[in-house]
């Protein structure tokens, strides 16, 4: 597939929407959703969560039941945080009174992207002939830290810090999928969804769609994992900096997110 016709088949968002016929093209979905679906400790997954993308095993190394393990550990990472995601949006909307019938409607849309997203996961651990993870106690308070429940700005933090974070860690773990047209194809649907809901909250939230520096934007000292290392000006051996400033230049380029750092963040909110 030419670049035209991959840049106008990603431009669709109805990806969502069209499940059924999707897993039946995309059943060997490998690495795509590593994203800060690295909270999978309970799954027994922390050898492969603690490898940054490039150390980890490419589909081209991998052959026979290596493949598949490979393939299917992958997903389950990628289910937990679409249980999370999708949990959240879920209690949120539920909550009476928490959400502006303003905003309802915006919650509602990402919330069915994030169940179908779960779905889809499920179906395809399943015609991989592998159970799909149990979903995780999530504990959305963070130990106390946050209240999002009770307090829509509380809430709103939540939801740019987890949408952030995924869009990150998708990118980290690009390397993974490259291989494979499909799965690659795949990746960059749903990584281009995210940075789409990411978005959309942080302007709900009075910010930028794109980040400047490592400043998620009016986000408490918690969420300071989320950001870190988005400050970068350097890319390819270029100073960005020089001739946009350094704002200007680091929101030019988002920073991927380690397997590792992801886990670290995802972790905070499973019990």
């Amino acid at each position: 597939m030419n670049i035209l016709r991959l840049l106008d088949k990603l431009s669709h968002d109805q990806f969502f929407t069209k499940e059924a016929s999707r897993l039946e093209t995309i059943t060997d979905i490998s690495l795509f959703g590593k994203k800060a679906a690295k909270a999978a400790v309970p799954l027994g997954l922390g050898t492969l969560m603690a490898t940054s993308a490039k150390a980890e095993p490419t589909k081209t190394a991998l052959t026979g039941t290596a493949l598949k393990s490979t393939l299917t550990d992958a997903l389950q990472l990628a289910l937990v945080l679409e249980y999370l995601e999708n949990e959240y949006y879920s209690i949120g909307l539920s909550t009476p009174g928490l959400i502006p019938n303003g905003d309802r409607t915006v919650f509602m849309q990402i919330s069915k992207h994030e169940s179908a997203h779960v779905g889809f996961l499920k179906s395809t651990l399943t015609s991989l002939g592998t159970t799909p993870g149990n979903k995780p106690t999530f504990d959305f308070t963070s130990g106390g830290k946050f209240m999002p429940f009770t307090d829509y700005n509380q809430f709103l933090i939540l939801a740019q810090a987890f949408e952030d974070t995924g869009v990150r860690a998708y990118k980290g773990q690009a390397g993974n999928v490259m291989s494979n047209k499909v799965v690659l194809q795949a990746a960059l649907q749903i990584h281009s969804v995210e940075a789409r809901h990411a978005s959309q909250v942080r302007r709900m939230r009075a910010n930028k769609g794109w980040i400047e520096l490592a400043d998620g934007g009016n986000m408490p000292s918690a969420t300071n994992p989320v950001y870190a290392g988005e400050d970068n000006v350097n890319q390819a051996g270029y100073n960005t900096a020089t001739l946009f400033g350094a704002a200007a230049g680091s929101a030019a380029y988002d920073e991927v997110l380690s397997g590792s750092d992801a886990q670290t963040i995802a972790s905070l909110f499973i019990v």
